[in-house]
Protein backbone atom coordinates (compact mmCIF):
# COMPACT_ATOMS: atom_id res chain seq x y z
CA UNK A 1 0.00 0.00 0.00
CA UNK A 2 1.38 3.42 -0.99
CA UNK A 3 1.76 5.76 1.95
CA UNK A 4 -0.38 8.89 1.99
CA UNK A 5 1.54 11.97 0.91
CA UNK A 6 1.56 15.02 3.14
CA UNK A 7 -0.61 17.03 0.74
CA UNK A 8 -3.11 14.16 0.52
CA UNK A 9 -3.27 14.06 4.31
CA UNK A 10 -3.71 17.82 4.51
CA UNK A 11 -6.51 17.86 1.93
CA UNK A 12 -8.24 14.89 3.58
CA UNK A 13 -8.06 16.33 7.08
CA UNK A 14 -9.27 19.74 5.90
CA UNK A 15 -11.82 18.57 3.33
CA UNK A 16 -14.77 20.27 5.00
CA UNK A 17 -13.22 23.72 5.33
CA UNK A 18 -11.66 23.47 1.86
CA UNK A 19 -15.02 22.59 0.30
CA UNK A 20 -16.65 25.44 2.21
CA UNK A 21 -14.18 27.88 0.66
CA UNK A 22 -14.24 26.59 -2.95
CA UNK A 23 -18.05 26.67 -2.77
CA UNK A 24 -18.19 30.04 -1.03
CA UNK A 25 -20.98 32.45 -1.90
CA UNK A 26 -18.40 34.62 -3.68
CA UNK A 27 -17.47 31.73 -5.99
CA UNK A 28 -21.06 30.70 -6.61
CA UNK A 29 -22.02 34.28 -7.45
CA UNK A 30 -19.28 34.37 -10.09
CA UNK A 31 -20.29 31.02 -11.59
CA UNK A 32 -23.98 31.99 -11.62
CA UNK A 33 -23.25 35.47 -13.06
CA UNK A 34 -24.71 37.35 -10.13
CA UNK A 35 -21.69 38.89 -8.40
CA UNK A 36 -22.42 42.58 -8.01
CA UNK A 37 -19.93 45.21 -9.15
CA UNK A 38 -19.96 46.65 -5.62
CA UNK A 39 -18.88 43.36 -4.05
CA UNK A 40 -16.28 42.71 -6.74
CA UNK A 41 -14.75 46.16 -6.35
CA UNK A 42 -14.62 45.91 -2.56
CA UNK A 43 -12.97 42.51 -2.97
CA UNK A 44 -10.44 43.98 -5.42
CA UNK A 45 -9.38 46.62 -2.92
CA UNK A 46 -9.03 44.08 -0.12
CA UNK A 47 -7.22 41.58 -2.33
CA UNK A 48 -4.95 44.21 -3.84
CA UNK A 49 -3.82 45.20 -0.38
CA UNK A 50 -3.23 41.57 0.52
CA UNK A 51 -1.04 40.98 -2.53
CA UNK A 52 1.33 43.55 -1.09
CA UNK A 53 1.37 41.50 2.11
CA UNK A 54 1.95 38.35 0.05
CA UNK A 55 5.19 39.91 -1.20
CA UNK A 56 6.37 40.06 2.41
CA UNK A 57 5.14 36.52 3.06
CA UNK A 58 7.08 35.08 0.14
CA UNK A 59 10.10 37.21 1.07
CA UNK A 60 10.17 35.50 4.46
CA UNK A 61 9.87 32.14 2.70
CA UNK A 62 12.73 33.04 0.38
CA UNK A 63 14.95 33.94 3.31
CA UNK A 64 14.10 30.69 5.09
CA UNK A 65 14.26 28.38 2.06
CA UNK A 66 16.73 25.54 2.38
CA UNK A 67 18.09 25.31 -1.18
CA UNK A 68 19.05 27.67 -3.98
CA UNK A 69 16.50 25.91 -6.21
CA UNK A 70 13.75 26.90 -3.78
CA UNK A 71 15.09 30.44 -3.53
CA UNK A 72 15.18 30.86 -7.32
CA UNK A 73 11.57 29.70 -7.63
CA UNK A 74 10.43 32.05 -4.89
CA UNK A 75 12.31 34.99 -6.39
CA UNK A 76 10.30 34.40 -9.57
CA UNK A 77 7.11 34.37 -7.48
CA UNK A 78 8.10 37.70 -5.94
CA UNK A 79 8.70 39.13 -9.40
CA UNK A 80 5.27 37.98 -10.59
CA UNK A 81 3.53 39.43 -7.54
CA UNK A 82 5.35 42.75 -7.79
CA UNK A 83 5.31 43.29 -11.53
CA UNK A 84 2.23 41.40 -12.75
CA UNK A 85 -0.39 41.14 -10.03
CA UNK A 86 0.23 44.57 -8.51
CA UNK A 87 0.17 46.02 -12.03
CA UNK A 88 -3.21 44.33 -12.61
CA UNK A 89 -4.70 46.08 -9.59
CA UNK A 90 -3.21 49.44 -10.52
CA UNK A 91 -4.66 49.17 -14.02
CA UNK A 92 -8.08 47.92 -12.91
CA UNK A 93 -8.41 50.59 -10.24
CA UNK A 94 -7.72 53.23 -12.89
CA UNK A 95 -10.08 51.73 -15.46
CA UNK A 96 -12.93 51.34 -12.95
CA UNK A 97 -12.22 54.67 -11.20
CA UNK A 98 -11.73 52.90 -7.88
CA UNK A 99 -10.10 54.87 -5.09
CA UNK A 100 -8.62 52.29 -2.69
CA UNK A 101 -8.24 55.04 -0.10
CA UNK A 102 -12.01 55.34 0.12
CA UNK A 103 -12.28 51.82 1.56
CA UNK A 104 -11.70 50.76 5.15
CA UNK A 105 -8.95 48.15 5.24
CA UNK A 106 -9.27 47.79 9.01
CA UNK A 107 -12.29 45.50 8.70
CA UNK A 108 -11.74 42.75 11.27
CA UNK A 109 -11.80 39.84 8.81
CA UNK A 110 -9.49 41.60 6.35
CA UNK A 111 -7.00 42.54 9.04
CA UNK A 112 -7.16 39.05 10.57
CA UNK A 113 -6.31 37.50 7.20
CA UNK A 114 -3.39 39.87 6.65
CA UNK A 115 -1.89 39.56 10.10
CA UNK A 116 -2.65 35.85 10.41
CA UNK A 117 -0.90 34.89 7.19
CA UNK A 118 1.99 37.28 7.81
CA UNK A 119 2.52 35.94 11.34
CA UNK A 120 2.79 32.39 9.98
CA UNK A 121 5.54 33.48 7.60
CA UNK A 122 7.34 35.72 10.09
CA UNK A 123 7.27 33.39 13.09
CA UNK A 124 7.21 29.96 11.48
CA UNK A 125 9.61 27.94 9.42
CA UNK A 126 9.81 27.63 5.65
CA UNK A 127 7.23 24.85 5.45
CA UNK A 128 4.77 26.77 7.64
CA UNK A 129 4.59 29.37 4.88
CA UNK A 130 4.42 26.69 2.20
CA UNK A 131 1.45 25.09 3.96
CA UNK A 132 -0.37 28.41 4.36
CA UNK A 133 0.19 29.49 0.76
CA UNK A 134 -0.68 26.01 -0.50
CA UNK A 135 -4.02 26.56 1.22
CA UNK A 136 -4.52 29.86 -0.59
CA UNK A 137 -3.24 28.93 -4.02
CA UNK A 138 -4.63 25.40 -4.30
CA UNK A 139 -7.99 26.84 -3.29
CA UNK A 140 -7.83 29.66 -5.87
CA UNK A 141 -6.74 27.32 -8.64
CA UNK A 142 -9.50 24.82 -7.78
CA UNK A 143 -12.41 27.24 -7.88
CA UNK A 144 -11.03 29.35 -10.72
CA UNK A 145 -10.83 26.32 -13.03
CA UNK A 146 -14.55 25.84 -12.49
CA UNK A 147 -15.44 29.53 -12.70
CA UNK A 148 -13.44 29.97 -15.90
CA UNK A 149 -16.01 27.78 -17.66
CA UNK A 150 -18.78 30.25 -16.85
CA UNK A 151 -19.88 33.07 -19.12
CA UNK A 152 -18.40 36.02 -17.19
CA UNK A 153 -19.58 39.32 -18.67
CA UNK A 154 -17.37 41.66 -16.64
CA UNK A 155 -14.00 41.68 -18.48
CA UNK A 156 -12.04 42.55 -15.35
CA UNK A 157 -13.61 39.72 -13.36
CA UNK A 158 -13.06 37.35 -16.27
CA UNK A 159 -9.39 38.35 -16.40
CA UNK A 160 -9.01 37.82 -12.65
CA UNK A 161 -10.52 34.33 -12.83
CA UNK A 162 -8.48 33.34 -15.87
CA UNK A 163 -5.30 34.59 -14.21
CA UNK A 164 -5.85 32.01 -11.46
CA UNK A 165 -6.85 29.21 -13.80
CA UNK A 166 -3.93 29.49 -16.21
CA UNK A 167 -0.88 27.25 -16.45
CA UNK A 168 1.48 29.68 -14.68
CA UNK A 169 -0.69 29.87 -11.57
CA UNK A 170 -1.29 26.12 -11.69
CA UNK A 171 2.47 25.56 -11.74
CA UNK A 172 2.85 27.67 -8.60
CA UNK A 173 0.09 25.78 -6.76
CA UNK A 174 1.60 22.45 -7.81
CA UNK A 175 5.09 23.54 -6.74
CA UNK A 176 3.83 24.27 -3.23
CA UNK A 177 2.20 20.84 -3.12
CA UNK A 178 5.37 19.14 -4.36
CA UNK A 179 7.46 20.90 -1.73
CA UNK A 180 5.15 19.67 1.01
CA UNK A 181 5.18 16.12 -0.32
CA UNK A 182 8.96 16.03 -0.61
CA UNK A 183 9.32 17.22 2.97
CA UNK A 184 6.53 15.03 4.27
CA UNK A 185 8.52 11.83 3.81
CA UNK A 186 10.95 12.91 6.54
CA UNK A 187 8.58 14.59 8.99
CA UNK A 188 7.31 13.21 12.28
CA UNK A 189 3.58 12.54 12.61
CA UNK A 190 3.18 15.52 14.94
CA UNK A 191 4.84 17.89 12.48
CA UNK A 192 2.64 16.67 9.62
CA UNK A 193 -0.42 17.33 11.78
CA UNK A 194 0.86 20.78 12.69
CA UNK A 195 1.31 21.75 9.04
CA UNK A 196 -2.14 20.38 8.29
CA UNK A 197 -3.56 22.60 11.01
CA UNK A 198 -1.86 25.63 9.43
CA UNK A 199 -3.56 24.79 6.13
CA UNK A 200 -6.91 24.61 7.91
CA UNK A 201 -6.35 27.89 9.72
CA UNK A 202 -5.44 29.63 6.46
CA UNK A 203 -8.60 28.27 4.84
CA UNK A 204 -10.72 29.64 7.69
CA UNK A 205 -9.08 33.04 7.32
CA UNK A 206 -9.83 32.94 3.58
CA UNK A 207 -13.51 32.22 4.19
CA UNK A 208 -13.87 35.18 6.55
CA UNK A 209 -11.90 37.39 4.12
CA UNK A 210 -14.28 36.55 1.28
CA UNK A 211 -17.26 37.11 3.58
CA UNK A 212 -15.96 40.63 4.16
CA UNK A 213 -16.33 41.51 0.47
CA UNK A 214 -20.10 41.57 1.04
CA UNK A 215 -19.81 44.34 3.61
Amino acid sequence: MVAETLSEQILRENAAVFEAMVNHRFVDDIVLERLSAQVFERYLVYEGAFVETAISIFAFATAKAETIVQKRWLIAVLDALSNQQIAYFERIFAERSIDPGAYDLNVAEVEAFRTGMLDIARNGGFFDTVAAMFAAEWMYWTWSKRAAQANIADPHLKEWVEMHADDDFAAQAKWLRQELDAAGDTLEVSERKRLSAIFGRAQQLEIAFHDAAYG
